[in-house]
């Protein structure tokens, strides 16, 4: 069974503006940092906040003259990937319904070409959050081998023309989060009868008890496919989070009959929190998946290996797709 090390990246908590930047040319970001090695990062119990959101540069740079571009994703491995991103400029969320992205693998450093033969390309999808205050474009893209890559897109513009945007970044061997294919950790998750309280359990105003009826472990010992969701409602702020939990409170409405579903909040102490964050004690199961991130759903086989793996927002059209697949293969 796979059992991650006890290991999280700390994040940056950056803005759109400040992570969509405008370069050229020579060294980007120095080379991204000149590595695609993960530090592993021992967490003590219990995690404080800023253990794991500490302040520190984001591991890829954006490249573009008029469009603000946030990577999705960054918590890439080798082979096969979700890849996710936003795009905006001045006038707010770009909704083109379908953008092309290439994917290039640089061996040689930003400045040499790239080795074209494992270029990869996908029709990214636009999928707008509920609401419509945010947005992603997502597709799977093959990532060969371990090192620098980027991927890059023409964007439609308004008046006809379009807009090249680019971002740079690292692939890892292995993705720092459980991956596709490996089995689920057996979390000891809480749930309603550990605390009499939904309160305790999530920092969000929805309120499922369906979603706290199975620890992961109890759940993934139900032998039935499993959706988990580890998200604090309560703190979706960035560019790249949405409500996941009501998302996945209305899949349960439609597929409770063959599929369970578990919230993880981030936070441990959900009540002591609200209005002070500063006091915030991030769960420690988030280091037993190796999760980088704020937000995270995963999809777990009734063998419980994970089927699909969502790292921060996923849109109910792409959660039904996965289910579905899911259930095919039970």
């Amino acid at each position: 069974m796979h059992l991650p090390s006890r290991r999280l990246l700390a994040m940056a908590v950056v803005s759109m503006t400040s992570l969509a930047l405008v370069a050229c040319g020579s060294s980007v970001a120095s080379e991204i940092a000149t590595t695609t090695s993960v530090p592993e990062v021992q967490i003590p119990d219990p995690v404080s906040e800023a253990a794991l959101f500490a302040s520190q540069e984001p591991n890829w740079v954006a490249i573009s003259e008029d469009i603000d571009l946030v990577l999705a994703t960054p918590d890439l491995g080798v082979g096969e990937q979700r890849f996710g991103i936003v795009l905006s400029d001045d006038k707010g969320l770009i909704k083109f319904p379908i953008v092309k992205l290439t994917s290039n693998y640089f061996p040689d450093g930003y400045n040499a070409e790239p080795n074209l033969e494992l270029s990869d390309s996908g029709s990214a999808r636009f999928y707008e959050f509920p609401f419509g205050t945010r947005g992603i474009y997502s597709t799977n893209l093959k990532f060969a081998k371990a090192g620098l890559w980027s991927v890059s897109a023409n964007v439609p513009r308004p008046d006809g023309s379009s807009s090249r945007v680019e971002v740079r970044f690292p692939v890892a061997e292995t993705a720092m989060s459980v991956a596709v294919g490996q089995n689920a950790p057996l979390s000891d998750s809480r749930t309603l009868a550990d605390t009499g309280d939904l309160a305790g359990l999530t920092t969000g105003s929805l309120r499922d008890p369906g979603l706290y009826e199975y620890s992961i472990a109890d759940a993934i010992d139900r032998d039935r496919p499993l959706l988990i969701v580890f998200a604090s409602p309560a703190f979706c702020t960035n560019a790249v989070c949405g409500p996941q939990v009501e998302v996945a409170s209305e899949l349960r409405e439609e597929y409770g009959e063959q599929v369970d579903f578990v919230h993880v909040d981030l936070y441990t102490n959900t009540q002591e929190i609200q209005g002070d964050l500063s006091k915030a004690q991030l769960t420690p199961i988030l280091a037993e998946w190796g999760l980088t991130s704020q937000e995270w759903t995963f999809i777990v086989g009734p063998d419980g290996v994970v089927t699909h793996r969502f790292e921060n927002f996923a849109p109910k059209p792409e959660l039904i797709v996965a289910l579905d697949q899911a259930i095919e293969m039970s």
